[in-house]
């Protein structure tokens, strides 16, 4: 993620904190000293909400090594204000899998929260009745445990995009189709967040409003994320990509290439020698070369390779799951080493949009 600075390097994961949660740790000393309390109790507000975010990585975490035992990687962890963010591959399609990788960060949090209640009751750090509302005069550890309570419940509220949601989905699945039980589960998580909405509006607390588009859009995002893999499901990349493109060759101009890129609807342009693929020239690359001047500039100077090609008989689904996460807009596609299409982002959601008109006209 852009503007995250990496941290830890824990099992293989990158642990990284956005420059936004440094923002946040500011504000909650500011807020302390604003307030009126002393030096100390500022120190404890932030080492509060450093401790509260050490729980949520090893709550990521639990998602991840639990993914990791079923063959799915985890590209990275970032904080960020409002929580944690573990970026996995993919979620498991098999409902017991994502069943078990979805309930271990809360589980995680239920064992966190146990381990730090037998030090409550060790130290007797019970708040007294009076100051159970105050944090800044209650118990750091009661604090602590109350926090990871909280955390579970919130993330086990049956509502897309959080934890609860995908219990949910998982255990429908086991009984119907992966699809109906997402379009069950979404519209369960889209029906909760209108009631978030609803108090948020009546009880002026604005947070609420916050977290209501939080999981209506996360519930909109997962149906349709779900519909469009089912639509790929059993389809190979030659049904949905261009065999319409232009290519360059790596002595070809880039002011030759801004010709190319003017005289049609092509974004990115294959770089071919003696019939061998070398790479892409990428519009945004092109576009920054040409203002720094360089229009006599060989292509082979711009053109990169970060983006693989696949094979046309290759699944459609996994090459779109590929293509998100190189970030690229293009896939050369290849067939006996020739190359016979591209696989573009635009082709790939025009034939997403045609299949499932298609599919709502034989339902209807």
């Amino acid at each position: 993620m852009r503007w995250s600075l990496k941290i830890a390097h824990i099992a293989g994961i990158g642990v990284y904190i956005h420059w936004t949660f440094l923002l946040l740790l500011a504000w909650i000393a500011y807020a302390h000293l604003g307030a009126g309390d002393d030096v100390g109790a500022a120190i404890r507000g932030v080492a509060f909400v450093l401790a509260l975010f050490g729980c949520v990585v090893l709550h990521e975490f639990g998602h991840a090594l639990t993914a990791k035992r079923y063959g799915i990687p985890t590209r990275d962890i970032t904080l960020l204000p409002i929580g944690g963010v573990a970026r996995l591959e993919r979620m498991p399609e098999e409902p017991w899998q994502e069943f078990w990788v979805a309930i271990a960060g809360p589980a995680v949090n239920v064992a966190i929260a146990l381990v730090v209640g037998v030090f409550v009751v060790a130290l007797g750090q019970f708040p007294v009745a009076s100051e159970v509302d105050d944090m800044v005069k209650t118990p750091f550890l009661w604090n602590l445990m109350i926090a990871n309570i909280v955390l579970v419940v919130f993330n086990l509220l049956p509502a897309f995009p959080m934890d609860g949601g995908r219990v949910l989905r998982a255990l429908l699945a086991t009984q119907m189709p992966r699809v109906k039980a997402t379009q069950i589960a979404a519209t369960i998580g889209q029906g909760m967040a209108i009631l978030f909405g609803m108090a948020g509006l009546f009880t002026g607390a604005w947070m609420l409003l916050f977290i209501a588009l939080f999981v209506y859009l996360g519930a909109q995002g997962e149906a349709q994320s779900t519909e469009m893999r089912a639509i790929f499901q059993g389809v190979p990349v030659i049904e949905a990509m261009t065999t319409r493109f232009r290519t360059l060759t790596p002595s070809d101009t880039l002011r030759h290439a801004a010709d190319e890129l003017l005289a049609g609807h092509q974004q990115d342009f294959p770089v071919v020698e003696n019939g061998r693929l070398l790479g892409l020239l990428h519009r945004d690359a092109l576009i920054t070369a040409l203002s720094s001047g360089r229009h006599d500039a060989p292509v082979r100077d711009v053109m990169a390779s970060e983006c693989p090609a696949v094979q046309d008989k290759d699944r459609l689904d996994q090459a779109v799951q590929l293509m998100q996460s190189r970030g690229c807009t293009t896939m050369p596609v290849l067939r006996n080493g020739d190359l016979v299409g591209l696989l573009t982002a635009e082709n790939v959601g025009e034939w997403t949009m045609i299949q499932a008109a298609l599919r709502d006209r034989r339902e209807n």
